[in-house]
């Protein structure tokens, strides 16, 4: 195997543009301008038009739930939802997942309680989840469990932890969409999910998202949250936000709802790419989605083992982007050390040993529209000749630091 073929060290790379990681479907040009020349023809651009309630009526039966409330975005519906709930203290998270998933909280008004997760699928481990509920008692109001990487949370065993100690249990469910849990749709559990449908995300309003509940009452309160204007029944809440749906943005998500089974069979078809192309490397694992019975192909992540492969995770990062692959450290680090939980809990590494590891060693790898299964197999023999050429890399490296 020929080292030089490798962009740094000298090499090529494979693509000429930068090729990043995230969905970015768009829809097709045509289709974008016939939708937005009917919303200046209708003049009504926000405020529950009639684009946004198709999207919440058509969301609602693919979803198979009684009530999907569209939100300019899934971090104001995260924060909707804490306050829906009503929830105050402490709130169990993991602290393995996007920084928005906490803030929701502090901007809500509770503490975070950060949990561990799974070692091999990622997910909130539910042994951690009721250490800290025998250990925080009645501080802790809630469980805010997030289903990562197209997989889904251990949900049974945390709905039974929920009923035992009588705390509100709901979901982070941005990378969600799609995903069905023995041949259910994600978006029924616990008191209410929340959803991206941020261009990365494989249903795109190019940003938006929604919350989904089969309970009427909470229904209620997260339409008279949305906006001061409020919608449907009256009910006393404690503030509102702009957090609106605008008619762009639904119509986008419809254009995409319209090409989303295309979007699953071609993310299918990058990710057994990958599979195929990994296969065999030593000190890479592919993380493949095992809760669910039906994945989305959200993301492609890996585990870099650094003995194993010959090259830590940050090096081989480094590989890609010579390539014009913008591989990414999805999450890093730690929420527990983001400002400003890490002043809050100083000692939460020692009690985080997994996500400390999985922050050292995971990389997401481009799938989506700016993809193919071609390109999805070009970037896994990169990989395969990064490791095979890891001592000359390094050498590499250490000369251009």
């Amino acid at each position: 195997m020929s080292c030089p073929e490798l962009a740094v060290l000298g090499g090529t790379p494979l693509f000429e543009k930068p090729v990043p990681v995230g969905q970015l479907y768009f829809p097709e040009w045509e289709k974008y301008e016939a939708a937005m020349r009917g919303i200046f023809q209708r003049q009504y651009y926000t405020n529950q038009g009639p684009l946004t309630q198709e999207l919440e009526q058509r969301l609602q039966e693919r979803l198979q739930v009684r009530h999907v409330i569209c939100v300019v975005n899934a971090t104001i519906g995260l924060m909707m939802a804490a306050d829906a709930l009503g929830l105050r203290g402490k709130v169990i998270v993991p602290a393995y997942t996007f920084i928005a998933t906490a803030q929701s909280l502090s901007w809500t008004g509770s503490e975070p309680l950060f949990c561990d997760v799974d070692p091999i699928t990622h997910q909130l481990d539910p042994e951690c989840v009721e250490r800290l509920l025998e250990e925080h008692g009645a501080e802790v109001s809630a469980i805010l469990a997030v289903n990562l990487w197209g997989d889904a949370c251990r949900q049974d065993r945390l709905a039974e932890l929920a009923r035992k100690y009588a705390v509100r249990l709901y979901y982070d469910s941005a990378h969600g969409f799609g995903c069905e849990l023995d041949g259910k749709p994600l978006g029924g559990a616990g008191d209410l999910e929340v959803f991206s449908f941020h261009a990365t995300k494989v249903l795109s309003a190019a940003e938006g998202g929604c919350i989904c509940t089969n309970d009427d009452e909470l229904a209620a309160r997260l339409r008279n949250i949305r906006s001061s204007y409020g919608a449907g029944p009256a009910r006393q809440v404690l503030r509102t936000s702009n957090g609106r749906m605008s008619e762009a943005q639904a119509a986008v998500a419809l254009l995409s709802l319209e090409s989303f089974d295309s979007i699953l069979a071609r993310n299918e078809a990058m990710f057994h790419a990958y599979r195929q192309g990994l296969e065999g490397i030593q000190g890479v694992r592919l993380l493949t989605p095992a809760s669910v019975s039906k994945t989305n192909y959200q993301y492609v992540v890996c585990e870099i083992d650094e003995r194993a492969f010959g090259l830590n995770r940050n090096e081989l990062q480094q590989v890609l982007s010579a390539e014009n692959v913008v591989a990414r450290r999805y999450f890093y680090p730690g929420l527990h050390r983001f400002v400003p939980y890490a002043d809050q809990f100083p000692d939460a590494s020692a009690r985080l040993p997994v996500t400390e590891y999985l922050c050292e060693r995971v990389l997401q790898l481009p799938i989506g529209q700016m993809v193919d299964a071609e390109g999805a197999g070009r970037i896994a023999a990169a990989i395969r000749m990064a490791g095979a050429c890891a001592e000359s890399i390094r050498r590499k490296l250490r000369e251009a630091a």
